[in-house]
């Protein structure tokens, strides 16, 4: 998710070994069929094991192959079926998840979608991104880099790219009943700013656009375009919204007709034309079919199974390269079985080994964050990531909040609450009081709004709102 192409595409070399092998050949004027389809997946995923380190592991430090768990969830393969050497305690699962645990992931000094990255692969491998470990959050991590100057972006607005990766991990990666856990209002601020951010022909870049005439009026980019719309869609945009259609007006425009190809700003590629189709994908919009097949029968799919290896199944990053790469092939696989930017993981068939992997409880002693929104009914809308360390197993509204006043990222989520002590009613926060039939309500993991009190109990992980109104 680091715009910067170099660390994007080929900080990732695929074993070359794999390269030796002949493409697929495609008949003439066809679309590829669910027997390609299916072959494709087939190798691809063998293809992406073979990435997995003799310790188990995708992921380290910066960039790295963990986003290979959103292709494997695409496809249908769990990621705690993926080990080396027969060894089901290396499995991928399990490594990332104790990964994502320590205090030193991401980095000394990490950016917001190290975060988000870390939540929708998380959400792939069936580890609840919100409790992760007793310490790690990764929900509340994201909270954390809300801009309060300027509500709806999540880390610096002149990295664009922040924000929708922010709508996809908030909206994508649900709890794991299925439900969305954020609040319809924060969904709001950041549809709303995504759609700000479209540019005049449809498409978006990965820097801030909105405002700026100028940049609004230049070309948008195939990659962003599929990210924005999968964003858009995950928040709950339908597919016939005119944003979304123009986005999708806007890559079919990028068709290369003898091909399939998207034509990027980076000239034609796989991970380009998988980032496009994933937008598709997630919008629920067929990229094979209607719009999307050209004049002489190609479609995006059709590029990516050209350019992949068989049997070894990585896929090239662009046609005349000579070796696989690991980075397009995650992208290029995900797009051919259907998969938007994060999928629900899927049931293992490792015996003894749960769908979803969570912390149960709060470690007393042990401290970390919880997400938390308080929308003041008037347009207000704070976030924030909370840091508390709890007394035990779980913790109450109250604690949180009092919490909040003095220890919350970014500050000025909660300046104070009223009772400061107790279990009862919590009727006023920020300075605002209830008043006849609007009141202070919360919710958590998305439930239904219901009065707050400060005894309300709060167990690990919960994400947070707060709403004045009736």
């Amino acid at each position: 998710m680091n715009r910067s192409r170099t660390s994007r595409r080929l900080a990732l070399a695929a074993p070359a070994a794999l390269g030796a092998f002949a493409l697929t050949v495609l008949p003439a004027f066809a679309t590829s069929t669910p027997a390609q389809i299916a072959t494709s997946k087939a190798n691809g995923v063998t293809y992406l094991k073979s990435l997995q380190a003799a310790d188990g592991s995708y992921a380290g430090s910066g960039l790295s192959n963990e986003w290979a768990f959103s292709a494997f969830a695409a496809a249908g393969t769990a990621v705690v079926d993926v080990y080396p050497g027969g060894d089901t305690t290396k499995n991928a699962r399990t490594v990332y998840r104790n990964l994502l645990g320590t205090s030193g992931w991401p980095s000394a000094s990490p950016v917001v979608t190290d975060y988000e990255r870390g939540a929708l692969n998380a959400n792939a491998a069936g580890i609840d991104p919100a409790r992760v470990s007793a310490s790690r959050n990764l929900i509340a991590n994201i909270y954390s880099y809300w801009q309060t100057a300027e509500p709806g972006y999540f880390g610096p607005s002149a990295n664009f790219n922040g924000t929708v990766f922010a709508a996809l991990a908030l909206g994508g990666a649900k709890t794991q009943a299925g439900g969305v856990r954020i609040p319809q209002s924060l969904t709001d601020s950041l549809v709303a700013r995504i759609r700000a951010n479209q540019h005049n022909d449809g498409g978006w870049q990965y820097s801030k656009a909105e405002g700026n005439p100028t940049a609004l009026a230049t070309a948008g980019d195939v990659d962003m375009t599929g990210a924005a719309m999968a964003a858009l869609c995950a928040s709950g945009v339908p597919n016939t919204d005119a944003d979304v259609v123009q986005a999708k007006d806007f890559l079919k425009g990028k068709l290369v007709n003898t091909t399939g190809a998207f034509n990027s700003m980076y000239g034609v590629n796989t991970s380009s034309n998988g980032w496009g189709v994933a937008g598709l994908n997630a919008c629920g919009i067929n990229a094979q079919t209607g719009d999307f097949v050209t004049l002489a029968g190609r479609t995006p799919v059709d590029f990516l199974i050209a350019n992949q290896y068989n049997p070894a199944g990585g896929f090239k990053y662009k046609p005349s390269d000579t070796a696989p790469s690991a980075y397009a092939s995650i992208d290029a696989l995900r797009a051919v079985v259907g998969g938007g930017f994060t999928s629900a993981p899927p049931v293992p068939v490792t015996p003894g080994a749960p769908q979803w992997v969570a912390q149960s409880a709060f470690t007393s002693g042990t401290a970390t964050k919880l997400a938390l929104t308080v929308d003041d009914g008037a347009g207000n809308l704070k976030a924030c990531a909370v840091s508390i360390t709890p007394t035990g197993t779980t913790t109450t509204l109250g604690d949180v909040l009092t919490a909040a006043i003095g220890s919350a990222a970014p500050s000025g989520c909660v300046t104070s609450v009223t009772p400061s002590s107790g279990t009862g009613t919590v009727t006023a926060v920020n300075g605002k009081a209830n008043s006849g039939s609007n009141s202070w309500k919360v919710s958590v993991d998305g439930s239904a709004f219901a009065g707050a009190t400060r005894g309300k109990v709060i167990n690990v992980g919960d994400t947070i709102a707060l709403r004045w109104g009736a």
